[in-house]
């Protein structure tokens, strides 16, 4: 059934108002590190700076270590996204494709685990690390954001080995493969949209945390992650939140590059799953 001229203007024109208003907090953020203190505190607030203060960026950018903190942010993002990648690909396709006894049950308490707030387990992790020496470490942070990581998306890599036919993996076993090689070499190329998805998830999920990183870290500026050191920018008796805005630009700036580089893979993903 064919649209009306009007119908498409009505849907455009949502389209538009969802966009902005799902964008809006990132152009308030750019607007926040362009604006002078005066312009930040007068009422009502102006939604473009008269004179944008673009060497606020570069200020930033020089008093502050903002590559060392993102370096450090990466890593640890990385390393969590590898180490849970491998953990709940494994488990995913093991609970998808391998039936035993309480399986099911053992799918649904390993989601459950997500639910336990990061607060709970930051004293026990402590003693753990301080015990084997990795407090100040970003190892640290790459196992303990693993443990907040692997049991969603170990439900979801399961999720999406559920719609891949397990005939190929048969038919690739009948030809010489063993269930491993016919998993690394069958399914893990058709599931590459999942993979995206949930290695995005990871990646953001480690990228965003902050309650191990100020709990793990030392107080040292060199071990710190991108967003324990923008808090450090909070003064005690003033403030300047053009700088730290300008600093957050730069923290959400891979978040998008990533995501953009991830776009095709999480749309194929969605077409896949409609598909089937």
């Amino acid at each position: 059934m064919k649209r009306t001229t009007s119908q498409n203007i009505a849907l455009y024109a949502g389209v538009v108002a969802v966009c902005a208003f799902l964008l809006f907090p990132i152009y308030w953020l750019v607007v926040t590190a362009l604006a002078t203190s005066a312009e930040l505190s007068q009422l009502p607030p102006t939604f473009w700076p008269e004179s944008p203060q673009w060497e606020t960026f570069t200020k930033v950018w020089a008093e502050r270590p903002i590559p060392l903190w993102l370096l450090n942010s990466t890593l640890a993002a990385l390393g969590s996204v590898a180490l849970s990648m491998f953990v709940s690909v494994l488990a995913g396709y093991s609970l998808s494709r391998f039936s035993v006894r309480g399986g099911h049950s053992l799918g649904l308490f390993i989601l459950t685990a997500k639910m336990l707030p990061a607060t709970l387990l930051v004293i026990p992790l402590f003693s753990i690390f301080r015990s084997v020496g990795l407090i100040g470490s970003l190892w640290s942070l790459v196992i303990a954001h693993s443990t907040l990581i692997i049991p969603f998306t170990t439900w979801m890599m399961k999720g999406y080995f559920d719609t891949i036919p397990r005939e190929l993996e048969q038919a690739a076993m009948v030809d010489g493969c063993s269930p491993l090689s016919a998993m690394v070499r069958v399914i893990l190329p058709i599931a590459t949209p999942g993979l995206a998805a949930t290695a995005l998830y990871a990646f953001v999920l480690s990228w965003a945390d902050y309650a191990y990183a100020r709990t793990f870290l030392t107080n040292e500026q060199g071990s710190w992650t991108a967003n324990l050191g923008i808090t450090t920018m909070k003064g005690e008796y003033v403030t300047d939140w053009n700088e730290i805005a300008a600093a957050a630009v730069f923290i959400a700036v891979p978040i998008i590059v990533i995501y953009l580089f991830l776009e095709r893979y999480l749309v194929g993903g969605l077409t896949a799953g409609a598909e089937k």
